[in-house]
């Protein structure tokens, strides 16, 4: 385990956890500001999977028969079925859900392979990076590397944005700019001119309320399984010919492989709630108060 590796340096566990949960930056600074902070390794990684996904699902159509169909055919039409069944319960918008339902599914992919990311060994494509990045003349204290995109809040809120202005597009589009604007002054109280200082404040904590627990959901439970594993990780640095660094070693195999186990459903599980508030929030957008 690198983690072993690590204390072999004389990293503390605290130290090694920071170092992990660091990203790979590449800052520009402009006058004073920070303007511009990329978390590089969110970018990569998010591409990457994305591309894996659409690499996925081309290779289950191209392959797809009228017979019977292989496993990978089965499973992708399973999922596309699952898909279009809860579109078509949330958005009744025929037209709609010819975007609608695609986008949905993509959300579904894209997410879920962001949070399989989180079963890899979490000392793995750090420890690569670190011998590549060591080998071209770097430090390996600066060897910055996280993989999994979704518990990066920059991401994760990144994608709810994505998610509300899509909401606001149909609003204007079902509604009219006038419609919507109308129903952000008259909802939910009424239409009356006293009430409507009052309408528009509620309208904006509502988007801002759902946009942000879109988001930190997504985050707050990738962010923990992510430290969950390392601090799995750090009791296999722990080991040694005593009792206590035997028992840590079993306990470190134990308790990855139950935590791994249980967290498949936690990736899968989070994908299909970030998939579904989609939907009922472009459903939102179709209706009329």
């Amino acid at each position: 385990m690198a983690a072993e590796e690590h204390a072999a340096q004389g990293l503390t566990a605290g130290e090694y956890i920071g170092h992990h949960l660091t990203h790979l930056q590449n800052k520009h600074m402009v006058g004073i500001v920070d303007f511009s902070v990329f978390n590089l390794d969110t970018v990569f990684w998010a591409i990457s999977v994305g591309v894996i996904g659409c690499l996925l699902l081309w290779l289950g159509a191209r392959r797809a028969t009228s017979g019977v169909p292989g496993r990978l055919q089965a499973a992708v039409e399973l999922l596309i079925e699952m898909v279009d069944a809860q579109a078509k319960s949330i958005v009744h918008n025929a037209q709609s859900r010819k975007f609608v339902a695609p986008l949905a599914l993509t959300v579904f992919v894209w997410i879920f392979l962001m949070n399989a990311m989180d079963l890899l060994p979490v000392d793995l494509i750090p420890l690569i990076w670190e011998v590549l990045f060591t080998a071209n003349g770097g430090d390996a204290h600066h060897a910055y590397m996280r993989v999994v995109p979704t518990a990066d809040l920059s991401a994760a809120m990144g994608l709810s944005v994505s998610v509300l202005i899509i909401s606001l597009y149909y609003c204007i589009k079902i509604k009219g700019l006038g419609g919507w604007l109308h129903e952000l002054f008259t909802a939910p109280f009424g239409n009356h001119f006293l009430l409507y200082p009052f309408n528009f404040a509620m309208q904006m904590i509502e988007y801002v309320a759902k946009t942000v627990s879109h988001g930190m959901r997504l985050f707050g439970n990738m962010y923990a399984g992510e430290l969950i594993f390392l601090l799995i990780a750090l009791m296999g640095g722990a080991i040694s010919l005593s009792f206590t660094g035997i028992a840590l070693s079993i306990g470190h195999v134990i308790a990855g492989t139950v935590w791994a186990i249980f967290h498949i459903l936690i990736i899968t599980l989070q994908a299909f709630v970030f998939m579904m508030l989609t939907l009922v929030y472009v459903g939102q957008a179709h209706d009329h108060h």
